[in-house]
């Protein structure tokens, strides 16, 4: 599905579909461990990374399933800053997004979720749009609400379900 496969751009980063020569790079952007506070378990190594950015790329061994996943480029330095994904199933998009400590606090996570929440709604059609945000997490909490969605009182493995049922 050539969805998946287009770069895309908003005002301030490119989003590049993941690609397995990001995991080096992307390793040192993610390589903070209080960025694993919330989302648990400890920065990969760039061979870990690889391994898991070629599953990634792979898609899904689900034909039902559709990975979408991209890497941000900061247009204006060419560094990559951070993550956002989407798993679309079933008329639903559950999203994520990561950004590295050091581009935290400039609104890149929001602008690129609300770039991932419109691009599942455009692109699939989806229903539902889902997030998971552990209840402590305010900074993407306040992104996920920058991007449309709405906290439910839905807790899945600890982690608040925030939703969005865009009207079509």
């Amino acid at each position: 599905m050539s969805h998946a496969t287009e770069p895309s751009a908003t005002s301030r980063l490119e989003l590049l579909p993941l690609r397995v020569a990001h995991a080096e790079e992307m390793a040192g952007v993610l390589s903070d461990p209080a960025l694993h506070v919330f989302i648990g378990g400890a920065p990969d190594t760039p061979e870990a990374l690889r391994a898991r950015y070629a599953r990634l790329a792979a898609g899904s061994p689900d034909p039902g399933v559709l990975w979408c996943n991209w890497v941000l480029r900061e247009r204006t330095t060419g560094s990559l800053v951070g993550t956002v994904q989407a798993t679309v199933s079933a008329g639903t998009a559950e999203v994520a997004w990561v950004v590295g400590t050091p581009w935290q606090g400039r609104g890149y996570a929001t602008e690129a979720a609300r770039w991932l929440v419109a691009h599942v709604i455009e692109a699939f059609g989806v229903g539902t749009v889902v997030a998971h945000v552990h209840p402590g997490h305010h900074a993407s909490a306040a992104v996920a609400a920058a991007a449309g969605l709405t906290a439910t009182d839905e807790l899945h493995d600890g982690e608040i379900r925030w939703e969005l049922t865009p009207h079509h």
